[in-house]
């Protein structure tokens, strides 16, 4: 059974499209989505994108509305210290989360348990309540450190899907390549895609 409600976490690794276009796909799925960004994630949309995404939640709120063409309501955004959101309390928040693209210092944070803002909460949120926690990172090479972390938040439950395209469905653009990072993630949440097909279709 498909998610209806996502909580979805940009960090400040690379990948921006990533993130960016699975939103766009959550908003076309009629999926409510719970956003949260960092400050670098901003830094990051800013360099790698033609978008410049609003600081403050409530004015980033109306303009990705606008932009995906989500009915009002669907994307609600929180900022790094509301700690009234309902991503912090496991009676709450969603029953998925996707942090994506996710920095090693995030994913650092969230083996470790941090919380020291409402990403790494929310995150620990999904691992106390026993619910999906997919993180993207985009890093390489990975350190043993890195590989310890991604180790020790797979043993907790967690999805370990780093944004690593594969070219058997042979791309012909940077789109394609992004589509294919994003189509696992959506069936990872059990959310259909026409993005990829599936392996022997």
């Amino acid at each position: 059974m498909a998610e209806k409600r996502v909580t979805l976490a940009m960090t400040g690794a690379s990948g921006a499209q990533y993130a960016l276009r699975l939103l766009e796909c959550l908003v076309k799925a009629d999926v409510e989505v719970y956003f949260l960004i960092s400050q670098a994630a901003q830094l990051v949309v800013a360099t790698e994108t033609d978008l410049t995404l609003p600081p403050k939640p409530q004015a980033l709120e109306l303009f990705l509305t606008a932009h995906y063409g989500a009915r009002e309501g669907q994307i609600r955004v929180f900022g790094k210290q509301d700690w009234m959101a309902p991503v912090a309390s496991g009676s709450g928040a969603p029953s998925a989360m996707v942090v994506c693209p996710c920095s090693t210092g995030s994913l650092s944070a969230i083996a470790t348990g941090a919380s020291n803002n409402l990403i790494e909460r929310a995150a620990d949120v999904a691992l106390k309540e026993r619910r999906k926690l997919i993180l993207v990172p985009r890093e390489a090479p990975f350190s043993t450190v890195h590989l310890e972390n991604m180790l020790k938040l797979s043993q907790m439950g967690a999805v370990i899907l780093p944004a690593s395209p594969g070219f058997y469905h042979k791309p012909r653009s940077i789109d394609d390549l992004v589509d294919f990072v994003v189509a696992r993630i959506l069936n990872q949440l059990g959310i259909e895609q026409q993005l990829l097909a599936r392996w022997g279709e």
